[in-house]
Parts: structure tokens; sequence; C-alpha cells
């Protein structure tokens, strides 16, 4: 049994949480397990030795003395506001400690109804719950803050989408899953000495340095905190080709966190238009979007906290969105380009690397790998990624004359990128075959591709194929909030 402690919600007041138990599921069967996950909250590290967790990561047995919850909260679903969400089928099991005292919420998503569910089952499926726990892990191994996945549990109790499919629980981990939408909620019902209550505890908890300010400046402080965080990893998932889909108010973490992955999709031919949910159809979450819905959001939770925040901090902290995100992405893109100085022109140089990229319908993250190996004289692996010889040549020049002028060697640049130009990244043709073998009962590819994720930097010759992007004859995968 996990050494859960009760979750620190239940200190909040019964407003913001239900207390629910999960809802049992026939013949469970730990079939994923996260071993990096596992390390560090402490626990066996391989699924054999975790297997007695079964039951409890099914949600077929809670331990004794700890209350399980789900939580209320609103948001803007796609620029219109909806008054009330909640946790549908997501349900807090507590807080595991870890043996570095880091405390981390276990959430079981898919374990049953709650009052939040509406018309839903409150179940998940196979397909949605892989999906998840691949990307989660996929994005820690890029170095994006994201909520963590620790196992997929599976049940034959028939779950019922486009299709039957068969249930599957997602046990979520973070050190809060606090949103946008909980501070909204509370605020569109008036709820203004809740609201205050449950800001000071994300701040007593996750922000404990700010504690020492006056208490007049200390929401305005943790406000501008939010806004810098979401600023910097809307920078991290256009730095890596990364669109989350579902970019909904509800889906944003008050910890800078990614959370919530739906239709959710790594770009693979360069397209800044690119949109990974079908049903999106105005493109409101394109790729390219998705820096100025990260504001946009921003400003609804300012709005949210008027309360608290006065409107001159909260429009300063929101004025100060633009320059984190640029300073953050320049950065970004300076190390992927492998530039440790930086030049007044360094803009140019990029924007017509993109302009390169898009020209072409070259791959975003196998162009951006096979420059991190380019020196001058050498192109065929760009030569390969990049059909417009001339203009890949006449880009490469400017290129070779910039890194003419830096301090490392060639051999050192090439090391710094390949730090942060991965090799892998979560395909969706990649995620359907393993979905379709674990639909199989063969969860042996899962293991295997969660390894390459974990490292997908590195060389894994055993798995190079799925550095590739789909045949040209298959089938596209799609992908919408179902998924």
């Amino acid at each position: 049994m996990l050494p859960l402690r009760p979750s620190r919600w239940l200190a909040l007041p019964d407003t913001l949480h239900e207390r629910i138990a999960p809802t049992p599921v026939p013949d469970p069967v730990l079939a994923a397990w996260n071993p990096r996950v596992a390390r560090d909250l402490g626990l066996p590290e391989s699924r054999e030795a975790a297997r007695p967790l079964t039951a409890l990561l099914a949600g077929n047995v809670v331990p004794a003395g700890v209350a399980t919850l789900a939580t209320g909260y609103a948001g803007h679903q796609f620029g219109t506001w909806v008054p009330q969400l909640g946790d549908g089928r997501a349900i807090l099991l507590g807080e595991l400690v870890t043996p570095h005292h880091q405390p981390w919420e276990i959430q079981l998503k898919g374990a049953g109804r709650t009052k939040w569910s509406r018309m839903g089952d409150g179940r998940a499926v196979l397909r949605s719950t892989i999906r998840e726990f691949l990307a989660s892990a996929a994005m820690e191994g890029l170095g994006v803050p994201t909520t963590r996945a620790l196992a997929i549990t599976t049940s034959p109790e028939p779950v019922y989408r486009e299709r039957e499919e068969t249930a599957a629980i997602l046990t979520r981990v973070a050190p809060s899953h606090a949103r946008f939408g909980h501070v909204e909620w509370l605020a569109s019902r008036g709820e203004h000495e809740t609201m205050r209550t449950l800001v000071d505890h994300v701040i007593e908890h996750h922000s404990p340095s700010l504690l020492a300010r006056p208490l007049a400046e200390r929401h305005a402080a943790w406000f501008e905190a939010v806004v810098t965080r979401t600023a910097r990893l809307m920078a991290q998932w256009t730095a890596v080709g990364f669109a989350h889909g579902v970019m909904n108010t509800d889906n944003f973490s008050l910890l800078g966190l990614t959370l919530d992955y739906g239709p959710f999709g790594w770009m693979e031919r360069y397209e800044p238009g690119f949109i990974c949910n079908h049903t999106d159809h105005g493109g409101r979450y394109a790729f390219d979007q998705q820096p100025r819905v990260g504001l946009w959001n921003c400003v609804r939770l300012g709005e949210a906290l008027h309360p608290l925040v006065d409107e001159a901090s909260a429009i300063a902290a929101l004025e100060r969105y633009r320059a984190t995100y640029e300073e953050a992405i320049a950065a970004a893109m300076h190390g992927k380009l492998g530039l440790a100085t930086q030049h007044l022109d360094d803009i140019d140089l990029v924007a017509e690397w993109f302009a390169l990229l898009e020209r072409t319908g070259a791959d975003f993250t196998r162009a951006f790998r096979a420059l991190s190996a380019w020196v001058p004289g050498e192109v065929d692996a760009l030569r390969t990624e990049i059909p417009d010889h001339a203009g890949l040549d006449a880009w490469l020049v400017r290129y070779a004359d910039r890194v003419a002028h830096e301090p490392r060697s060639h051999a050192e640049r090439h090391a710094a990128m390949r730090a942060v130009n991965p090799a892998y990244v979560l395909r969706n043709w990649v995620a359907q075959e393993v979905i379709v073998a674990a639909e199989d009962g063969n969860f042996a590819p899962l293991a295997t591709l969660l390894e390459v994720l974990a490292r997908p930097f590195d060389a894994h010759p055993e798995a190079e194929r799925w550095g590739h992007p789909p045949a040209r004859d298959s089938a596209p995968v799609v992908v919408s909030c179902s998924s």
C-alpha cells in the first residue's frame, strides 16, 4: 500500500472539493509503470515489484484514513465561458511524500463519476491513457515542465466512445493540480474569501519565498510569477515543436506545468499554423497561436484575481509577458542553433532558417538534429532533410560565418546542440502503433518507447525508425478532445 497522507485540499473550504470514492473496476491489471517516476517517489522501480499496488491504482481500494476527493473549477473553453466544469473523471487519492520530503499529489484519471461528471461516465479509455502516459514522459525527457504519469491500470470493463473500448486508469502525479480554472470558478461565484484562501494555500506550499513579501504585495508578486512561468512554458512548447490542442483556461496550471494531454501533437512538417486537434475548426489553438493564447489565459486569470490584485499591478505583470516570452524563445533558439553568444542580426538568421523549413516542408525535429552534426563542407544529412539545396547552401554560408565568430569548437557546438535538439519526439504515428499493440494485449512496445522518450537526445538504434516521419502512404492519425 502506498504511504499516503490526506490531501492538503481537505484543509481548504468544502466548496472547492467533493469527497468521493473511486468506482472499482473488474479484474484490474497493472499494464504500464514508469520506473523514473517510481524512483523519485521512493517506490519500486520494476513493474513486477509494484504489482501489489494494482488494486489501489485501479481505485478498487483506498488506504484507511485517506479521504479521496475531486475538485471543482470553471474555465474558458475555446474562448467561451463555461461556469462549471471540475474533475469529472479524476479523483485525488492523497499525497505521497518522497524520501526527499517533496509531497506529490496522487490522482487517478478515469476512476469513476464525480458530481462534476455532468453526462460523462467518469472513465478513460486505453488509447487516451497511453497518449497521456507517453506525452508526459516525453515532455519530461525534453526538459519541459509537466505533470507526470506513474502507471496505467487496465480493466476489461467496456467504455463507449466512438466505439466500444476498454477502461484504463492513469495514475497522474504533480506537486499540485491547481488550475487557472479553480480561481476563475471562485471569482465567478463571488467567493472572494475562499479564493484568497486558495491563493494563499498555493503560495504557502509552492511559492514560500513570497511569504516574506508584505501582505499588500504578495498576491501581485504571485500573479506575476504565474504569468512568467506561463510565458516561459509557451516558449518551451515552441522550441520542441509541441502543440497542446486544447488550451482552455481550465487546462492551465498555476505552477506552470503542462497539464491535460488530449489532442496534442508534435509538429512534423514545419507548418506555423499546424492544428493538432481536428475539432479546432478555427485554429484557435494552432501551433503559432499558443504564445498569444497563453497571454489571453493570463489576462482571464488576472481578471478573476481582481479582488486580490489591483489593476495596475495586474497590467504591469501582463505587460511583461511578451518580453519574458521573447527572451525565453531567443535563448532556446540560440541553443538549438548552437550559438553561445548573441549578435544583433541573429533574429534574421533564425527567421531565414524557419522560412527555409516552411518553404520545403522539412521535418522540424529532424532538420534541427541534422544541423546539430553539420560542419562546413559536409551537408549530406541536411540535404536529405531540406530538398531546396540552393536555398540551404545560401543559408549555410551565412550560418558558417556566424559560427566562425563563436568561441566554441565544432565538437563543442555539436555536443551542445545534440543536448537540446532531440532525435525523438512522440510522433502520432508512433503513439498509434504502440496503442494498437496494447489493445491487442502487447505492452512491450509501450515500455520500449517509454525508455526512448526518457532519453530523447541519445541514439537508440533499436528504435531508429521511430525518429522518422510516417510513411507517405500511411493514413493520418486524427486526434480530438476524445483522444
